[in-house]
């Protein structure tokens, strides 16, 4: 009796163990991680451009039993081109936090609570560049993200393309919630992943 108890236990945490979820953001990059830097202006006078109705900022985050889709509706910003060279040009972004969604309406209302963005607290969030660079495949952006009201600079693979005065921007990496002060940790049985996979999704259009 006691071999076979053992045995249904084992094959309990077995099942349990593979029916964990996949991890939405272990494909994806992380993004480099240090303290906010100073932000300058570019050194040559440039285009500004907005971004098309069409950009999207989106999210998947994940616990122990799934993931949602999720990300931002309303968002603004700015890309200053200059001679239409990706790494003498800037990028800044503002984020109504307010605007989040997901594919679970109580989820929304859970994630825009204390627990997780806090958005009455912290109706925006932003990201301002420090640096645009040529990479070995595409570019890497840097600049300070301020969510939650913590600001860190970040680092992040992006493939950018210019052509006929209008700019895009695609990008997808993975960040930590923890390193901006987002630590709800979910139920002990189903816990919330820290890593939250990001896609940027940013075209331009004229100002």
């Amino acid at each position: 009796m006691r071999k076979e108890s053992a045995l249904l236990l084992g094959l309990l945490v077995f099942v349990a163990l593979v029916g964990c979820a996949a991890d939405p953001a272990a494909d994806k990059p992380d993004a480099e991680v240090s303290e906010a830097q100073p932000v300058t202006e570019p050194a040559a006078e440039g285009t500004t451009l907005g971004f098309s109705d069409d950009s999207k900022i989106t999210w998947v985050g994940s616990k122990v039993t799934g993931s949602h889709d999720g990300g931002f509706n309303a968002f603004d910003g700015e890309i200053t081109l200059v001679d239409n060279d990706p790494t003498a040009s800037a990028v800044n972004v503002t984020i109504d936090t307010t605007s989040l969604w997901s594919d679970d309406e109580r989820l929304t209302g859970h994630l825009k609570s204390p627990d997780f963005f806090e958005v009455e607290a912290y109706p925006t969030a932003t990201f301002v560049s420090t640096a645009i660079e040529a990479a070995e495949s595409g570019y890497t952006v840097t600049g300070n993200l301020n969510l939650h009201g913590v600001e860190k600079s970040i680092s992040f693979p992006a493939e950018i393309t210019v052509a006929d005065g209008s700019v895009s921007v695609l990008a997808s990496f993975a960040i930590k919630r923890f390193d901006f002060g987002i630590v709800y940790p979910g139920k002990t049985d189903d816990l919330i992943r820290d890593e939250v996979a990001i896609t940027l999704d940013l075209k331009s259009s004229p100002r």
